[in-house]
Formats: structure tokens, C-alpha cells, sequence
């Protein structure tokens, strides 16, 4: 077995803490790296603090993973020790069901295998994330990273990267599209940025005036405020797509109404309270669609992070050591960070 380092929270209470486990022994078809960043996702935290219910104990969080191969298994042909390769937020899928034949794993009619607090299908017991030294996947769910990319800066492409660019290309949107982004955070500020690049003209939606400058900066052609009734009005019945980032409960017939006849707004933040009921009206008339996304396959996975490269897209973010991850985790409930938090895995040998 693989001795491997870490955080770990051992109840839903307790804060994060050094923690001692094994991993498998690389397999014929098994890449091991050693973890050189990993972003902070907000799932962390709400796994971490076992809020959505169901979190193996202890839990080692972590799921926006950059590393270099340290060592490849017999049969693995797409990397080499030396590599600078991301893994996401599986690990694993029954690589038998239509959707994993369609390359769309997150939908797995199965069940994917999570980074970590997963039932481990290889070694048994369950899987252990990214924060931590060192990481065994099979090559199937590893990642290739350009070394046009800043390792910090691609760790969160790996789920705030994916989670708004699946969307994005899977609704087609491109130039002459004018696409609205709903919340500036750790994805929204990834799905402005992707959606500029795509060449659509971008609206960012915010409840801050103030974020108005850095949406601007980040891509945003123009910024809303959303609870500003006249701004909101200005745009009615004129986006192609809204791509909604927010995870907090709130009333998507605001939003559902600025969509042009056919337009889609697709839900990838998921709410602790159910979203007030949206109005069937707005729907039948305009015949409007309301949908939602989950990350992504690990194709498009790989076509993102190639995309990010030639266009020289990172995440925003602040390095911290492991030793702070209590804090950050205070800090992100208060939105007190731009965007992303990123772990700098070398503080761990400390």
C-alpha cells in the first residue's frame, strides 16, 4: 500500500486535521502523482461538515487536483513520470452504460466514483481526495495540463473550469449569442471568462454593485444589477442563454424572463432549500427552457483545459497552506475570497 498524507475531518464538527492513510498500489492501468496544488470547491466544505448528508468518515476533501506523475502503471500509454496532469472530481464509472459510452461519465446511469467519500470499487473502503501528497487514479480519469497553464491557476478548472464550460458548449454558445452569468464567484467568474473567449457579448448578473469594475476586467461586455427592477427590465426577452451559478435559494422568474423564445438557462448551483416554484406561464409562451448540468465527461474535461490553454485562461486565486484550510473555509462561507482558494501542497511537508 501507498502511505499517503493529508487533512481530514473526522465528523461532521470537527475541524480539518493531519491525517495519516494508504492508497492502492498502482495497478497495470494506475498513474500515481504526487499533488502539487489543489483548489478549494465549496462541495468541500459541505461535504467536509457533512451537510448534503451521507459523508464516509473521515473524509479527506479535495477535487480540483494538479500534480506531476510519479510513477505508471504496466499497461498506461497516455503519460509518464515527469507529466504535469489534473484529476477532477471522479475517479472512476462503470465505463459500461450508454452514458459513459457517450463519454459523459458524470451521468454514469451507474453511479461515478467521487474523488473522495466514495465507495472505492478497486481497493474497497472509500476514496481519499485531494488534500493530501499524493493521489493513484486510473489513467481513464487523469488529466493532461499544458504547460502553457499555471499549475495554481488550472487546479479550479478542473471543477469550477468544467462545471460552467460543459454548459456553455453543450448549449452551443458562440459569437453573435448574448449569454447573461448569474453570480460572481468561484463559478461565475469562470463562466465569464469562458463565455468571452467562446466570443459571446456576456451580461454579468450580480446582487453587488461593487463587483461591477471586476466583472468588467474578468470579461463581462456589461453588468447588471439584479435587484435593480429597471436594469432588469432594460434586457427582457433578449439572451440566447443564462448560465445561473448561484447556490443559494432565489426566484429564477427574474431570470427566466430575460431568455429570448427558446432560450435555455441552465441551473449548475445546487441550493440547501428548494428554488421557489418558477411560473409555468413564462415557459409556455415563449417556450423557454429551464435545465440543469453536472461537470463534466472527462473528453470534454481534457477539450476545456486545452481550450484554457491556447486562450491563457485561469482561475483568480489565493494560495494558502494546508495549515489555513479551517480559515479558508470560514472566509469562503463569507465570500471573502477572489475566486478560488488554491492549497499549495508543499506547505503539507511542514
Amino acid at each position: 500500500m501507498l502511505k499517503s498524507q493529508g487533512y481530514a475531518a473526522q465528523n461532521a464538527s470537527s475541524p480539518l486535521a493531519p491525517f495519516s492513510f494508504e492508497r492502492r498500489e498502482v495497478g497495470a492501468h494506475d498513474v500515481q502523482l504526487d499533488i502539487l496544488f489543489c483548489g478549494v470547491c465549496h462541495s468541500d466544505l459541505h461535504m467536509a461538515r457533512d451537510e448534503w448528508k451521507g459523508t464516509a468518515f473521515p473524509v479527506v476533501p479535495g477535487h480540483e487536483i494538479v500534480g506531476r506523475v510519479t510513477k505508471v502503471g504496466a499497461h498506461v500509454t497516455k503519460f509518464k513520470v515527469g507529466q504535469t496532469v489534473g484529476v477532477g472530481c471522479m475517479v472512476d464509472s462503470c465505463q459500461t452504460c450508454p452514458s459513459c459510452g457517450e463519454g459523459l461519465e458524470q451521468y454514469c446511469e451507474n453511479g461515478f466514483t467521487g474523488t473522495y467519500s466514495a465507495p472505492d470499487k478497486v481497493s474497497g473502503g472509500y476514496t481519499y481526495g485531494g488534500y493530501a501528497n499524493n493521489i493513484v487514479v486510473n489513467e481513464k480519469f487523469v488529466l493532461s495540463v499544458s504547460d502553457k497553464l499555471d499549475p495554481a491557476g488550472a487546479a479550479p478548472l478542473l471543477c469550477a473550469g468544467i462545471t460552467t464550460w460543459s454548459p456553455l458548449r453543450h448549449w452551443k454558445v458562440g459569437p453573435g449569442h448574448k449569454v447573461g452569468i448569474v453570480g460572481l464567484g468561484g463559478l461565475g467568474h469562470m463562466g465569464v471568462k469562458l463565455a468571452h473567449a467562446m466570443g459571446a457579448h456576456v451580461v454579468l448578473f450580480t446582487t453587488s454593485p461593487d463587483k461591477r469594475e471586476d466583472a468588467l476586467r474578468l470579461g463581462a461586455d456589461e453588468v447588471v444589477v439584479s435587484k435593480d427592477a429597471a436594469q432588469m427590465a432594460a434586457h427582457a426577452n433578449s439572451f440566447d442563454f443564462i448560465l445561473n451559478t448561484v447556490a443559494a435559494q432565489h426566484n429564477l422568474d427574474a431570470f427566466m424572463v430575460l431568455l429570448k423564445r427558446e432560450g435555455t438557462m441552465t441551473l449548475v448551483g445546487l441550493p440547501e432549500h428548494p428554488h421557489p416554484s418558477p411560473s409555468v406561464a413564462n415557459f409556455i409562451f415563449k417556450r423557454r427552457h429551464l435545465a440543469g448540468s453536472l461537470i463534466g465527461g472527462i473528453q470534454e474535461t481534457q477539450e476545456m483545459l486545452d481550450f484554457c490553454a491556447e486562450h491563457g485562461i485561469h482561475s483568480d486565486i489565493e494560495i494558502i497552506k494546508i495549515q489555513d484550510i479551517n480559515q479558508a473555509y470560514e472566509r469562503m462561507l463569507k465570500s471573502d475570497v477572489k475566486y478560488r482558494f488554491v492549497i499549495d501542497m508543499a506547505s503539507l511537508a511542514a
